[in-house]
Formats: structure tokens, C-alpha cells, sequence
């Protein structure tokens, strides 16, 4: 690819996030602007943010580069993405929208009526947002290494700083803006390139490779156990992502985060025929990208091995704005969710301490990439999905369907997940990918039930600290709102 192609690409897509984002300063003035869009945004907007910051690296890029690698194994991770969102929708969706809470720890803090849990569940979702903006940065790291021959650290360094000025000038009302863009930018440089590839093979009547060479790394399938721990990991992972979740409070109504959950769906399913359309392709005509170790440029390679010429430039340059769209969108959600939980824990919850929040929010990651070595892309967020999955997932489950929980039960079940969950990728990191045994690769399978059990068990042992005015507060999470009526 021409480098210029991949600088020009990628100074576009930070030039239209930032204009974007200085339209949202506009009309970001109070505090409820900067946390929650004051609760004004509707339905198609605000699926279009999410499916804009939802849709990371690991989608973007990691996903073809596993069916590259894997074949079927890997269509488990579209899969999981995409029915973790109607879980959410099933439970946590429109109940969490009428907590009125700001952020996770402010709704742990209302339903628990503790500030110890509170301090806990800030710990655990900074830690989770840390650990799932660093495989963004590797993300970009790899693509301005790929598409410009750059140093890498100038494509962790660009995004960084790209999302601080955005979230720094008006917070979560900016963001949605560039968010619900970026989805939609992200759809089309996936989806106008894949079908132009598919139309030029056709014509050509290129044969594609021989079946013994499908398989370029001789990998031997998941086992089941992998598969269903993965698929826990992903569904029940889905259902504590801060920066998700924090999404719903920026409905007016649950109706509107029930509505916005349902067009999720649709623009997830929609998008993931792509990435899989790319990997597909891959296997059969260039799987000399996976035996060369760039299985997760595949998406960024593609155009040009198979296109070629002008027109695989003009291609590759539009896969690298959006690749560039998914590592900004995604990154700005999360430090928009991180700088809300560290702002109020710190710095009182004024605008001006949450400008200083989103600065730290986005700084600590960069060091921890600058330090880390990338690996791959899905894998990495597959663990952070576990990880979320054994903390926040059981808490936020249990508070919103069981009146039995208490204080001392979810910090024992969060720390409990964290604990195992935690050690498990510590230990996978120390013995390496060839050397790791399945329960460890992939804990979500004993590491989520564990929480659950945890939390369940150590709340029935403290069953007089369920708070005073539960049955209040159960009521009103799970009471519908009155539709709004429009006069004619």
C-alpha cells in the first residue's frame, strides 16, 4: 500500500472526528451534557453510537483475522457479540436506564446503599476500561505500522490524543455525534471493499487456493469447552461494559433503551457479515497473509493483494479510515464511561474535573500499550470480556432481579471473579500460548459461576445488611414508564 494513502486516510477520519466533536461543544454546557447527553438522545442516534464504539479493533480487524486462522471455530465471536446485546436487552437494558444513575458505581451505591461498594465497583470498571483501551491502541499501533510504515507508537500516541481533545470539549454530547458517524463510516469501508473484491474474483474466475492449504497454520480445532467458555465470556461480558451500559442512561425513558437495544441489534448483525465475509475470503485466496503473521491486517492487506493498483489503493484507503473509526470510537466510549466513575470518585463531578478524569482516563492505557507487546486482537478482548463477565456482570444481574443481594456479597463476588479471573490471564501471559492448558486460556467458564456462587452465598449469610427500602427501589427498576404522548 502507498503510505500515502494510509497518512492521508488516517488524517481525514481524526480531521472529521474532531469537527464533529466541536459541533457537540456547542451545545454541551451543564454537567448533565458532559455525562449523559442529558438524556436527550433517541433511539436511532444513540444505536448508532453504540454499534460506533461497540465495534472495536477485535471487530474491526480481529474477527477476520481469526476465521483466517480458525475457520468455524471463530464465527463464535460474531455470534457472541451480537446475542450478548439481547441479553442486555432481556436484563439490564430498560431496568438500569430507570436506576437515574450516572455511572455503574452510582447505581452499585443506590441499590446496595454502600459507599464501600461503590469504591469497589469504581476500582473494577477503571480496571476493565484500562484493559480494553490498551487492544485499541495495539490496534492502531499495527495499522500505522502497516498502512504508513511509521513508528507504531505513532498510532497509539495519534488516537490518544485524538479522543482527549473530543471528550475534553463536550463529553458525552460529543461523542454521540462522532460515534453514531463512525458506525456508519465503519460499515461502508468494510462493506464497499468486500463486495468490489467479490465482484473482481468473480469476473477474473480466480480459483481459489487449494484445500490443503486452507488450513495455513495446521492449528487444531477448539474443543467444546473452549467454546462454551468463550460464548459465556461474550454474553455474559457484554452485559458489564461500562462503556455500554453507561450508553443507556442517555435515553430519555426505558422504552427508548429497549427500542435503542433492538436497532443495536440490527446494525450488529448487519456489520459482522463483513469481517466474516473477509476472513472467508482470506482462507481461500491469501492465506499467505496468516502464515506470514499478519492475520490480524488482513482486513487492511486484502484490497491490495487481490485488487491491486489504483483501485486497491482507493480500497485500502477507505479500510484504514475505518479501521481508524473503530479504535477512536471505541477508545473516546471508554474514556467518556472512566473519566464519568473518576470525576465523581475524585474530583467532585464538576465539568472541569471531569475534563482532568478524561485526560487520566486516556494517559494510563498509553503507557500500558507502550509497554505491552500486541497480541491477538480478539483474543485480548475476549479476555476482558471474562474478566467483565466474573465482576460486573453478577452484580448488575443480581441488583436488578434479586432483592437478596447485599453489600457484603457483591464486593465478596466481585473480588472473588477478579481474583481467579485476573490470575488466569496472568498465568496464561507467563506460560505462553502453546503452553497454556484450556482452563486457564479461557476461564470464563468456573471463573463466572464462581462470582455468581460468591455472591449469592455470602448474601444469604448476610441477609440482615439487605438495605431498608429495597422493595422502593425494586419497584421502580422494574415498573415501565408511561409512554410520552405527543399532542397533534
Amino acid at each position: 500500500m502507498n503510505p500515502v494513502v494510509g497518512v492521508a486516510a488516517f488524517a481525514a477520519v481524526s480531521l472529521a472526528t474532531a469537527v464533529i466533536g466541536f459541533y457537540g461543544l456547542r451545545i454541551s454546557r451543564t454537567t448533565g451534557d458532559f455525562y449523559v447527553a442529558s438524556r436527550t438522545v433517541r433511539p436511532w442516534w444513540n444505536a448508532s453510537a453504540i454499534g460506533g464504539e461497540y465495534l472495536s479493533a477485535a471487530s474491526f480487524l480481529g474477527v477476520a483475522g481469526l476465521i483466517l486462522l480458525s475457520g468455524t471455530d471463530a464465527l463464535w465471536f460474531p455470534v457472541g457479540y451480537t446475542a450478548g446485546y439481547l441479553m442486555l436487552l432481556l436484563f439490564v437494558a430498560a431496568p438500569l436506564r430507570r436506576s437515574g444513575a450516572y455511572t455503574i458505581p452510582d447505581f452499585t451505591e443506590a441499590r446496595l446503599d454502600s459507599r464501600v461498594v461503590r469504591s469497589v465497583t469504581s476500582v473494577v470498571v477503571v480496571m476493565v476500561g484500562w484493559l480494553y483501551i490498551v487492544p485499541q491502541l495495539h490496534g492502531a499501533a499495527l495499522a500505522i505500522r502497516i498502512t504508513t510504515g511509521l513508528p507504531a507508537w505513532v498510532g497509539m500516541v495519534a488516537v490518544v490524543a485524538v479522543v482527549c481533545v473530543t471528550v475534553v470539549a463536550g463529553g458525552m454530547r460529543s461523542i454521540t455525534f462522532v460515534q453514531a458517524f463512525q458506525y456508519w463510516l465503519k460499515l461502508t469501508a468494510l462493506a464497499v471493499p468486500i463486495l468490489f473484491i467479490v465482484f473482481v474474483l468473480a469476473d477474473s474466475g480466480t480459483p481459489p487456493v487449494a484445500e490443503a492449504s486452507v488450513n495455513p497454520t495446521g492449528a487444531a480445532p477448539a474443543g467444546m469447552y473452549q467454546n462454551i467458555s468463550l460464548l459465556v465470556a461474550l454474553l455474559f461480558g457484554t452485559l458489564g461494559l461500562p462503556h455500554v451500559l453507561v450508553r443507556f442512561y442517555t435515553n430519555p425513558d426505558g422504552q427508548s433503551a429497549r427500542r435503542t437495544t433492538l436497532i443495536v441489534l440490527g446494525l450488529l448483525s448487519v456489520f459482522y457479515l463483513f469481517p466474516t465475509a473477509y476472513g472467508l475470503v482470506g482462507r481461500m485466496f491469501a492465506p499467505q497473509l496468516a502464515q506470514s503473521g499478519q492475520s490480524d491486517a488482513l482486513v487492511l492487506l486484502l484490497p491490495g493483494e487481490l485488487v491491486g493498483g489504483t483501485a486497491g489503493d482507493l480500497l485500502s484507503a477507505l479500510v484504514v479510515a475505518g479501521a481508524f473509526a473503530a479504535f477512536l470510537s471505541t477508545t473516546s466510549g471508554l474514556v467518556v464511561s472512566l473519566a464519568g466513575v473518576i470525576s465523581q470518585d475524585l474530583f467532585g463531578g464538576s465539568v472541569k474535573g471531569f475534563r482532568r478524569a478524561a485526560v487520566i482516563s486516556a494517559l494510563v492505557p498509553l503507557g500500558l500499550a507502550s509497554m505491552t507487546g500486541s497480541l491477538a486482537l480478539a483474543g485480548s478482548v475476549g479476555m476482558v470480556f471474562a474478566f467483565t463477565a466474573s465482576t460486573l456482570c453478577p452484580v448488575l444481574l443480581l441488583g436488578i432481579w434479586w432483592r437478596g443481594l447485599t453489600d457484603a456479597g457483591a464486593i465478596a463476588g466481585m473480588a472473588t471473579g477478579a481474583v481467579f479471573c485476573g490470575g488466569a490471564m496472568v498465568a496464561g501471559a507467563l506460560l505462553g500460548a502453546g503452553g497454556t492448558p484450556s482452563w486457564l486460556a479461557q476461564p470464563a467458564a468456573w471463573t463466572v459461576p464462581a462470582a455468581f456462587a460468591v455472591m449469592v452465598l455470602v448474601s444469604r449469610a448476610t441477609r440482615t445488611r439487605v438495605p431498608r427500602g429495597i422493595t422502593r427501589l425494586m419497584t421502580r427498576l422494574h415498573t415501565p414508564e408511561r409512554p410520552l404522548v405527543t399532542e397533534r
